[in-house]
């Protein structure tokens, strides 16, 4: 059992993780790997569709996530941005999550 880990009074109250980019994926899991190695416990890697990433916390308990963009992440942003306004129109007026992107969700048996 970890004891209770206060946080670090230099960082802002509204922060929750620090997060860094990298290249791409393969250098993703080499941080991974290295991280791994010298015993430190990684959650991930984490897909969040248009990039992916992997947490740990620093030796001062600050959490830490490294991302990478996703390779398809132009395509992704390009055709986010052909619905983006009718998202927010949309959400303006129902006040609920518009699914005008809920292909970014979903994934086709050629990506798994």
């Amino acid at each position: 059992m970890k004891p209770e880990m206060g946080r670090d009074e230099n960082t802002p109250v509204w922060v929750q993780h620090i997060a860094f980019k990298v290249k791409d994926r393969a250098e993703l899991i080499a941080f991974k790997d290295h991280l791994e190695t010298s015993g430190v416990e990684v959650l991930g890697v984490t897909d969040h569709s248009i990039f992916h990433s992997i947490y740990f916390f620093d030796p001062n308990g600050h959490r830490i996530e490294l991302a990478c963009p996703d390779p398809k992440e132009d395509a992704m942003l390009a055709r986010l941005n052909t619905v983006k306004w009718d998202m927010l129109e949309e959400w303006s007026r129902t006040k609920k999550a518009p699914k005008h992107a809920e292909w970014m969700h979903q994934k086709e048996l050629s990506d798994i």
